[in-house]
């Protein structure tokens, strides 16, 4: 695997449109080949953010998520949400890098990512483009953030072992490895947490994953999330006292 790292100039809310980004900054693009984007980037982009002090951090969040714990329940002042299906600190809400505002995660960052892609295939002339765009986050028990896929496009996200054999010739039976998730982790640890203004990286050399000429359905979508009360970790997650937030969570996606 090769991960080139892409820099831009600064940006900020609603400085420049994602397209006109993506026509500044990336000269060549080949087949199966994945372009890893920030989700922060898409954000300002879209200038889906709102100044610091607009409104408070936690009334954004409650706004944000479909379910969040209160920040008194964190040691830290945190609140832990549920923000389209996926577990995060603050649904997602940064404010660092972004110039003195609250960023969120993109509108419907699967849709951009179909669109990303799309465009690639056009501009380049190809066939076969993958997409990620990602987010970072924090462990149990882990110090250290890591990158996250948050939506993917042109390629089978999951691995499936299941069925096949070990090399002592035992059966698998629940492994699936996340091929969106690896690459969002290595290419998030490559461009970095700070002011390298890397917020973009070209992933190449990837014999391991399957592309597609198309955008991800519904149905492989869906079957990357599973309901609380299936997950591995429902001890943990059903303990606590979660409240409704204010976001619902999108239901569909253009294929």
């Amino acid at each position: 695997m090769q991960v080139r790292v892409l820099k831009t100039p600064k940006i900020t809310s609603s400085s420049i449109q994602l397209t006109d980004l993506l026509d500044n900054t990336i000269s060549d693009f080949k087949d199966d080949n994945v372009l890893v984007i920030t989700s922060k980037i898409v954000s300002l982009c879209e200038g889906n953010t709102v100044p610091v002090g607009h409104m408070s951090k936690e009334d954004l969040v409650i706004q944000e998520s479909e379910k969040y714990l209160a920040a008194s329940d964190s040691k830290y002042g945190f609140n832990f949400t549920i923000t389209n299906g996926t577990l995060i600190p603050m649904a997602g809400i940064d404010e660092s890098n972004t110039n003195a505002c609250y960023a969120f995660w993109p509108r419907d960052a699967q849709k951009t990512a179909n669109q990303i892609r799309e465009y690639l295939c056009k501009r380049f002339d190809i066939q076969r483009a993958g997409v990620v765009i990602t987010d970072s986050t924090c462990q149990p028990l882990r110090t250290g953030t890591i990158g996250i896929c948050l939506a993917h496009s042109g390629f089978a996200a999951l691995h499936d072992y299941v069925g096949q054999s070990d090399l002592f010739g035992r059966a698998m039976r629940v492994t699936q490895s996340s091929v969106s998730g690896g690459i969002a982790a290595s290419a998030v640890l490559c461009m970095g947490e700070g002011a390298e203004s890397t917020p973009l990286a070209i992933v190449s050399d990837i014999d391991f994953v399957s592309f597609q000429s198309r955008n991800p359905t519904e149905k492989e979508l869906d079957s990357l999330k599973i309901p609380l009360s299936e997950d591995l970790f429902a001890p943990f997650l059903e303990s606590v006292a979660w409240k409704d937030g204010r976001k619902k969570r999108l239901s569909g996606v253009d294929s």
